[in-house]
Order: structure tokens, then sequence, then C-alpha cells
């Protein structure tokens, strides 16, 4: 059916066959056929069978981003009209949709774009040439599809202003895609208002990939005192003033982020009891140690310290180094919320991180929980660039 024909190294493939969606440059045998870059393409194996369709970038060591394990799969309209139905049935089963994640790239089967809906607004992140020649399309599947559940969306913002575009031969671009509207959005998740910056946030604005590991941290708040490392725009941290904390202390090396935090703060009358400092975490820790601070729950969550494998070990040192700092102001019986965003701090080595900061904190830990990033950020398996959030809950008790 497609003009151009991708054939499979024999031997190669063997991540493709279990499920994966990506095609390296080292496992392409022959390509066949006049295309352009960004152009859908037929998948076979070595020996000529059919592995499904996608779209293709020589620029890119993934060469190929596969849409469709069926060979004669139509990449029109209608087929992106089933991919979002599919995944916006798949939301309204598994979590609360008033803000969430609504198009996870492969996870979803529409390998590289991300679309988080805040309220009544779409944010959206292009990371992939093929699926940037169809992402207004996407797009206007994703308002049919809201609309037909009386969902109406008052305008749609892109940040496809990360770097990664460039290894794909694309210049980063972020602004409305359509009508201007006001970019500040406000939202509601676990009984929490937070203003949204769409224009300016991190990444798409915010970090919904937290949302049920934020309210599992209720529980054990109410009338403690807490210290939230890494706050950001205090998504922990008010979460535990929510849940009746005695008193919170959130830091962030971003001015910006804790004045938006502040303002976050005031938006829920919690400004009284959850406070906000402007320090880097990891000068701050060892102060508050030397002026014999100590705190009932202890948050550390980090942005990713290691974005490739080259990095994993400064990462592991970096990680190491928190968990330890953060285990030496937890209060005997008190509590470590601590987690990982990079997919290349794998879960077992994150593991053992954790037990080498608490030995060397003479710490003993009492697993409470682990959980992983929101089902609206589903782990495609055999796709494990989709699974990324490791994420702990223990008990800290002294040696004894």
């Amino acid at each position: 059916m497609y003009q151009t024909i991708v054939t499979l190294k024999k031997g190669e493939g063997r991540t493709l066959k279990a499920g994966g969606m990506w095609v390296y440059d080292n496992e392409i045998d022959s390509i066949r056929g006049e295309f352009e870059n960004g152009d859908v393409v037929e998948v076979q194996d070595f020996d000529g069978y059919g592995m499904g369709c996608g779209y293709i970038n020589t620029r890119s060591k993934i060469t190929v981003r596969m849409l469709s394990r069926k060979r004669d799969t139509v990449i029109d309209a209608p087929f992106f009209e089933r991919r979002v139905r599919d995944a916006w049935e798949y939301r309204k089963q598994t979590i609360d949709t008033s803000s969430c994640r609504l198009i996870f790239g492969e996870a979803d089967f529409l390998p590289g774009i991300v679309i988080d809906k805040f309220s009544d607004v779409l944010v959206v992140e292009s990371l992939a040439l093929g699926i940037d020649r169809w992402k207004m399309t996407i797009v206007d599947q994703v308002k049919k599809v809201l609309g037909e559940d009386g969902i109406l969306i008052r305008g749609v913002y892109e940040r496809s202003d990360a770097k990664v575009r460039l290894q794909e031969g694309m210049e980063r671009s972020k602004g409305f895609l359509g009508e201007p509207f006001d970019t500040r959005v406000q939202i509601v998740e676990n009984g929490v208002k937070y203003i949204v910056d769409v224009e300016d946030g991190q990444k798409t604005g915010f970090f919904l990939d937290q949302k049920n590991n934020r309210a599992a941290i209720h529980r054990f708040c109410k009338g403690k005192k807490v210290l939230d490392c890494f706050t950001h725009t205090g998504s922990f941290a008010l979460n535990a003033g929510i849940a009746g904390a005695e008193s919170v202390l959130g830091v962030d090396a971003s001015q910006l982020a804790v004045d938006q935090a502040e303002e976050n703060a005031r938006r829920n009358g919690l400004e009284d009891r959850v406070k906000f400092q402007c320090a880097d975490v990891f000068e701050l820790l060892p102060q508050l140690e030397e002026r014999g601070e100590w705190f009932d729950v202890v948050i550390l969550d980090p942005p990713a310290f290691t974005k490739s494998r080259n990095s994993v070990k400064n990462a592991v040192r970096g990680y190491r180094e928190i968990n330890l700092r953060g285990l030496k102001l937890v209060r005997d019986g008190g509590f470590l919320v601590t987690c990982s965003c990079s997919h290349f701090m794998e879960p077992e080595l994150f593991a053992r991180t954790i037990r080498e900061a608490a030995a060397g904190a003479h710490k003993r830990l009492r697993q409470v929980e682990f959980r992983t990033q929101a089902c609206d950020h589903p782990i495609l398996w055999a796709a494990d660039q989709s699974y990324y959030l490791k994420f702990y809950i223990f008990q800290v008790v002294e040696e004894r």
C-alpha cells in the first residue's frame, strides 16, 4: 500500500516485535522507494513479513515511529479520531478528567505528541516530525470528541519548545494555536486550587503525573510538620496543608516558582501554615541539620537528574546525597516521600540508591507503598520510555 518500504536486518526489531513503537537506524537493512522525512512508510521484517506502518525521519536515531501494527492502515483524519476517542474513553474510566493528560504519545499509540487538558484549555507538545504534520488534525479531533461530552475548549497553546525537536530537524515552537486567551488557568486537583501558567510554566505548565501520589500523602500529614523539597509551584506542600498539616515549608531554587506557590497558598487560604523559601535544596538541607531541625514528613520531588544513560552515574550521586540529607531530617517514626522522574534511573537502581542513603544516614526504612505515574500517563509494556516515575513512601525509624 505504501510506496516506501523499510526492511529490518535479520535478527533485529526485537523490541518492535515485543510490542514496542520504535525502529532505530541501526536496525534497518534497507529503505526502498522515494519519501520525504515525515512520510508514512511500511515496515517489514527481513523476510518480507509486514510489521505495520509509521512515519520516517532519517535525521533521527529513532528512524521510524510506529502508528499501527497493521500494514494496510490508512493514516487520515478518521484514524486520528479513533486514536483520540480511545484515549479519552480510557481516561474517563480511570481518572478525574477535569485536568489530565489526554494524549501520552506512544502509550496512546500516537508517538511523539502530548496533549494536556487544564480545565477548558489544551496544551500541545509535539516532538516528532511525522506527528507534527498531523498536529492540528489531532487537536481538531480532541475538540470534537470532548465536545460530544459537553466540554468546550476555549483555547489551545503549543509548548513544543523542548530541545529534542532539534534532533528531529525541527525548530522549537511556542505560541497560540488559534485565538489568544488568558494563559493563566485555574484548576482544582485533590481539593487544591492552582493557577497553571501554560505559557511560561515548566513543560506544559503543571506536573499532572503526580496527581494520585499527591493524594496519597494526605493520610499522614494531619497535625504534622512537613518539608517539601523541589516544591515547584507548591503542589505537594499545598496537599499537605489541605490535609491539615500543622506547618509546611516548601523549598525551590526558582523565585518565579516560589512566587506562584505563595499565590496558590493564598488562593487556598493556607498562607498562615504553608510557607515557601527560595533556596538550593542541596545547600539548605545540611543547614537545617546543623540547626537541629526535625520534620515529621520530608518530601523529595526533584527534577530529573539524568536525561541520558551517559549521566546516570552522576544522577546516582545526586539522588543518594539528597535522600541521605532528607533522611537525617526525619523524626523517628516519621515519613520520607521520595521519587525519581527520570526514565534512565531504573527502578532497581533507584531502590538501591535509597538503600545506600539509608545506610549512610543510619536509618531503617519500612516501605509504606510504591507507586508510579498517574494512570492518565499509562505505561505501555514493551515501550519502556513510557515508564519513568518511581514514587516511594517510607516510614523512617532509628537504628534499634
